[in-house]
């Protein structure tokens, strides 16, 4: 399998391991009844994810994702704190466009990888995981999704219209995107499909 390698990679791949546990703290005053099952974690995303781990390893069916695009437009922030000198020189920094920022795809590579990590273990044995992405980043999740979830779990990826040809303005550019992708991975082959009946009634 071919294995995609960018600036940081190295320092984390086992990053997942090394961010600490965090207790979550109930806000009574964001809070909405006494027996809700539901959750609204505030705070760092990895942070969270790991804070999620004592209560939900392996025991999530479904999880839906919907990350930076790294459009070079969202202004988002790396924030993880990588012991690593090149990455370090990162934290804090507003992530450019293509010709402003040469490391924008690695600092985006270094961001989902051990979140996809921690989701991973997240998700039952059953368990499917839906990530939407458009073209910007498309080839380098699939090919980090490969690797973390393995090439054999990969399910399919959708296309998901999200902009009308005839609503879209002229402008600037020769092309308009009109499509976004869902990418669908298992964690394993214990993933049963959903079957539908043909009602013939």
């Amino acid at each position: 399998m071919p294995v995609l390698n960018w600036i940081g990679k190295e320092a984390v791949v086992n990053h997942d391991k090394e961010v600490p546990f965090r207790l979550l703290k109930k806000v009574k005053s964001a809070s909405v009844g006494e027996n809700s099952q539901n959750l609204i974690i505030h705070g760092d995303n990895l942070e969270a994810l790991k804070a999620l781990m004592p209560y939900y390893y392996g025991k999530i069916k479904c999880i839906y994702i919907d990350p930076p695009y790294n459009t070079g437009n969202e202004g988002w922030v790396y924030n993880d704190k990588v012991n690593s000198p090149k990455i370090k020189k990162w934290l804090g920094k507003v992530v450019g466009g293509e010709a402003e920022d040469l490391c924008r795809h690695d600092k985006w590579l270094c961001m989902m990888y051990p979140r996809l990590k921690l989701l991973k273990e997240l998700l039952r044995e059953d368990g499917v995981i839906f990530i939407s992405i458009n073209e910007e980043e498309l080839y380098n999740i699939k090919h980090i999704c490969d690797e973390i979830f393995g090439e054999d779990n990969y399910l399919t990826t959708f296309t998901v219209k999200v902009r009308h040809e005839d609503r879209i303005l002229k402008g600037d550019k020769d092309f308009h995107e009109v499509v976004e992708y869902l990418l669908m991975y298992r964690k394993s082959k214990s993933y049963i499909p959903l079957k539908r009946e043909i009602d013939n009634t």
